[in-house]
């Protein structure tokens, strides 16, 4: 049977490989994401910053596949995993 820490060590390398579709995903959902902020009851300043923001949310999953990330991953999951 797998320990924690070999569960931990292949959910790193999901996480590495699913980025790219995470990003794609998010891009193709940006039109029905702005359709649906605008169904809400915000402001036209608050509707749009969301919609500049768009400009970086896809790329994010980018900036946040930092050296020791992926540690940091398996080790909050592996202690999650314990309790």
């Amino acid at each position: 049977m797998a320990t924690l820490a070999d569960l931990a060590t292949k959910g790193k390398r999901n996480y590495a490989r699913k980025i790219e579709r995470m990003r794609k995903e998010y891009r193709l959902a940006e039109k029905r994401a702005k359709e649906g902020y605008d169904a809400t009851p915000f402001g036209p300043t608050r509707k749009a910053n969301y919609k500049d923001a768009w400009t970086a949310m896809p790329d994010n999953y980018d900036l946040k596949v930092k050296p020791g990330l992926e540690e940091k991953w398996a080790k909050v999951w592996e202690a999650k995993m314990k309790e």
